[in-house]
C-alpha cells in the first residue's frame, strides 16, 4: 500500500483528557480521510475495544478513570493484534518501560510532534496484519523516584526510547558520549529493568586497571599462574554470570584482552589465566567509551571484528550543554538526594538558576551533580542566589578557552591541554619561575577532591586509588585545606 491508502477508512480510536488534544488529532487524522473517535476516559475506550471497534488506539496514561498503562495488558489479551500507541506527559524512563513491557506499538512523550504522530499511526497500520507477539514483564519497583535517569529534554526522551525496546533483549551495546555524561547509569538502567535484573551488574574500568592484570581480571587465574598468585581469583565474567557484565572505558582495553574477549562473544566459553578448562558464561554485556573507537580501528588499536561484536546497538548520550532544560530536575534532584543524607533542604533562586543554565558544563552531569553537593553542604542560607553560583564557577576556565576535547584524547594529553590552555589563556606559555609548587599543588587538590568524592569521603579508599601512602594522603589534605564532605558520591 502506498501512503495515501494505509489511512484511508481506518477507524483511529483516541482516548486523552485534554479537550486539546482530542481536537488536534481528530481534525488532522480526519482530514487524512481517517474515521477518528475520541474520549475523554478509559471505560469509552475500553468499551468500544471490547466491541471489536478500531484499528489502531492513541491513548493518554493519566486519565480520570484509569491509568493508560493498566489498560493495555486487557486489550492485548482481547485483542492481540490492535495496535496501541501511548502518550505521556510524564516523560520519565519507566513511563517509556512500562508502556514497552506491556506491548505499546509505540511511545511518544508529549509535547509530541503531529507529524510523527501521523508516520507511526501508518506504520502501525502497514504491520498490523502481522500481530507483534509481546509478553508482559513487570518491573521490581514502581518508585519512579528512584529513577537513575533524569530529564525530560526531547534528547534524553530518545533516550528512553531506546531503552524501552532494549531492557526485553540480550543485545550488546555500546554506550559512548563525553566524560560525565551517566554512561554507567544508563548500563545499570538496561540491567536493572531488563530479564537479568535479577542476576548480578558487574562493573569494571579498563582504564582504571594496569594493562598486565586486565586478563586477569576479566577472566580469573589459577593458584601459580603468575608470580604473586597464592589463591585460585574469579574473573569478572564468571562473576557476572547470568546478570550483565559493564566493560567501562572499553577504547583502553589492550589488544592481547581484546582476543581473548572475542572468544567469549563468539562462543561463550573463556579460560582462567593459567586454566585448561572451558568455562562456559551467560552474560549481557553492555561497553561504554568516551574515544571514537573508529578511529582507534583505523590506527590499529582496536580489533574492527570486537567492534562490530560490540557496537550491535550504538547508544550515543549528549551532553549537558545539549539539554540544558534538564538542569532544574536535575539540581533538585541532586539536592533532594543531599536531604535523604542529612544534608539541610536547599534550592536555588531564578537568577541562580538561569545561571546554571547559562554554565557550558565541561564537566556534564557529574560536574553538575558535585557542584549541587558542595552548595548544599557549604552554604547555610535554604534559598542560594546567584552570587553563591557565581563564586564556585569562578574558578572555571572557559570551555571556549579549553576548546573541545578530541574523543581520542587520553588523560595525559588533556592534562597537558588544559595547562597550556590555562597559560595562554593568562599571557603566559609556561609557569613563571617560583609558580613549579603552586602549580603543582593547584593540580592536586582537584585530583584528590574527585578522588574523596568518588570514596564518599573514605581516605583509605581514596589513598588505594592515588597510589599513596594514607599518611601522605591525610597531611596533603591538610596542606590543601580540602574539605571533606561524608556521604558525598
Amino acid at each position: 500500500m502506498v501512503d495515501g491508502s494505509v489511512l484511508h477508512g481506518a477507524t483511529i480510536l483516541v482516548a486523552d483528557d485534554d479537550r486539546a488534544i482530542r481536537t488536534v488529532l481528530s481534525r488532522a487524522l480526519g482530514g487524512l480521510e481517517c474515521d477518528v473517535r475520541v474520549t475523554g476516559n478509559a471505560a469509552t475506550l475500553w468499551r468500544w475495544v471490547s466491541e471489536g471497534i478500531g484499528d489502531i488506539v492513541i491513548t493518554d496514561v493519566v486519565m480520570p478513570d484509569e491509568n493508560g498503562l493498566d489498560l493495555l495488558p486487557r486489550i492485548k489479551k482481547i485483542r492481540p493484534d490492535l495496535r496501541v500507541i501511548v502518550m505521556s506527559a510524564q516523560n520519565t524512563l519507566m513511563t517509556a518501560v512500562k508502556a514497552n513491557e506491556r506491548g505499546a506499538f509505540e511511545y511518544l512523550p508529549k509535547p509530541f510532534d503531529l507529524n510523527e504522530l501521523i508516520q507511526v499511526v501508518k506504520r502501525a497500520l502497514r504491520e498490523r496484519a502481522s500481530p507483534r507477539r509481546s509478553e508482559e514483564r513487570t518491573s521490581d519497583s514502581d518508585d519512579e523516584d528512584n529513577l537513575p535517569l533524569i530529564g525530560r529534554s526531547q534528547a534524553m526522551q530518545e533516550i528512553y526510547r531506546v531503552l524501552a525496546r532494549l531492557v526485553g533483549t540480550d543485545l550488546s551495546v555500546l554506550i559512548t558520549g563525553e566524560s560525565g555524561t551517566g554512561k554507567e547509569l544508563v548500563a545499570r538502567a538496561l540491567h536493572d529493568y531488563g530479564k537479568r535484573r535479577n542476576g548480578p551488574f558487574i562493573a569494571i574500568n579498563m582504564a582504571a586497571i594496569p594493562r598486565e592484570l586486565i586478563e586477569s581480571e576479566l577472566f580469573g587465574h589459577e593458584k601459580g599462574a603468575f608470580s604473586g598468585a597464592a589463591n585460585r581469583n574469579t574473573g569478572r565474567f564468571e562473576q557476572a554470570d547470568g546478570g550483565t557484565l559493564f566493560l567501562d572505558e572499553i577504547g583502553d582495553m589492550p589488544l592481547e584482552a581484546q582476543t581473548r574477549l572475542l572468544r567469549v562473544l563468539q562462543d561463550g566459553t573463556f579460560t582462567t589465566v593459567g586454566g585448561r578448562s572451558a568455562i562456559r558464561t551467560n552474560v549481557r554485556i553492555v561497553a561504554a567509551t568516551h574515544r571514537d573507537l573508529r578511529q582507534i580501528v583505523s590506527q590499529g588499536l582496536f580489533r574492527e571484528d570486537l567492534y562490530y561484536r560490540l557496537n550491535v546497538v550504538p547508544l550515543r548520550l549528549p551532553p549537558l550543554r545539549q539539554r540544558t532544560e534538564d538542569i532544574p530536575d536535575l539540581v533538585r534532584h541532586f539536592f533532594s538526594q543531599g536531604e535523604e543524607q542529612g544534608l539541610s533542604a536547599k534550592s536555588l533562586d531564578a537568577d541562580a538558576m538561569a545561571r546554571m543554565k547559562a554554565h557550558t558544563w565541561p564537566g556534564n552531569v557529574r560536574e553538575l551533580e558535585n557542584l549541587v553537593r558542595r552548595l548544599a553542604a557549604l552554604y547555610s542560607e535554604e534559598r542560594i542566589g546567584v552570587d553563591a553560583i557565581e563564586a564556585e564557577l569562578a574558578d572555571t576556565v572557559p570551555a571556549e578557552v579549553l576548546g573541545a576535547a578530541p574523543e581520542s584524547e587520553n588523560l595525559a594529553e588533556s592534562v597537558e591541554r588544559h595547562l597550556q590552555a590555562y597559560f595562554d589563556a593568562h599571557g603566559d606559555s609556561l609557569p613563571a619561575p617560583g609558580m613549579h609548587d603552586r602549580v603543582v599543588r593547584e593540580v592536586e587538590r582537584p585530583l584528590i577532591t574527585l578522588c574523596l568524592a568518588a570514596t564518599r569521603g573514605n581516605q583509605i579508599k581514596a589513598a588505594e586509588l592515588l597510589g599513596l601512602n594514607r599518611n601522605t594522603l591525610r597531611k596533603k589534605i591538610r596542606e590543601l585545606d580540602i574539605q571533606i564532605v561524608r556521604g558525598v558520591k
